[in-house]
């Protein structure tokens, strides 16, 4: 039976730590679409465009909480609501309001299930077969719902989430702890482990946070994109997990 070897980026570490939007489950097009319609109603009030579901999404709300994200893209528009009461419906009265709002878009959106992006799957997969365990963050409260719908839950040995976050009062990306966490959680000193990341801002809290490998996951194939990965401390940039599981002289998948 023949080995299995680790991809050659990650040689070295023992232990991988994987976000979850964009790189394990293909849903970060239901959250940018989610933040345009919780946003767009704001902007339209206050005479402005549209919010671009693409760069916009990308500088100010990937990989970040809900609340994070909106207060960050109300400020990058220059808008200035009050943080107002978590207990606030979703609108556009405030920070949280708009935070509802997204987290009712995001709901509807995923009712209708997500998948698991086919090369994350099968970099798991390789994982396993290498005994090197992996784990999974997010600061998303719907993380575990989403893993599980995938099929993914079962590959990995943690996960923190948006709702961990909250009850340990964990601070968001680019802060590396949701990282740093998931590595104690593991048992592997954060010098020991990767991390895998889409989110400029997740890429940044891998490097703030010391670890040994930081992968950047740029589904966009574009150059700008994974310069900005790259900007903000990627070792390495890919446009698919499958690139790093591929076999030597395979095409990747």
């Amino acid at each position: 039976m023949r080995s299995v070897e680790v991809p050659e980026v990650l040689r070295g570490v023992r232990a991988v730590v994987l976000d979850t939007d964009g790189v394990l489950v293909d849903s970060a097009g239901l959250h940018a679409a989610a933040w345009r319609q919780a946003l767009d109603p704001c902007l339209t009030a206050a005479g402005q465009p549209p919010f671009d579901a693409d760069v916009e999404y990308r500088r100010w709300v990937d990989g970040r909480s809900r609340l994070d994200g909106a207060a960050a893209a109300l400020t990058g528009r220059g808008l200035r609501l009050p943080l107002g009461d978590v207990r606030e419906p979703p609108g556009c009265g405030s920070v949280h309001a708009v935070a509802a709002a997204k987290e009712a878009a995001f709901v509807r959106a995923a009712a209708a299930g997500v998948t698991a992006w086919p090369g994350s799957l099968r970099l798991l997969r390789v994982l396993a077969g290498a005994r090197v365990p992996c784990a999974a963050v997010s600061a998303s409260r719907h993380a575990s719902e989403l893993l599980e719908r995938a099929g993914l839950r079962p590959w990995l040995a943690e996960l923190v989430d948006g709702a961990e976050a909250a009850r340990l009062g964990l601070p968001g990306k680019p802060d590396p702890a949701l990282f740093a966490e998931a590595a104690r959680r593991l048992g592997v000193p954060a010098a020991d482990c990767a991390v895998v990341e889409d989110a400029r801002a997740g890429v940044e809290a891998g490097r703030r946070g010391g670890f040994g490998v930081v992968v950047g996951v740029d589904r966009s194939a574009s150059p700008a994109g994974a310069a900005a990965l790259r900007a903000h401390g990627a070792d390495v940039v890919v446009t698919d997990l499958g690139e790093l599981a591929a076999e030597p002289g395979e095409e990747p998948p």
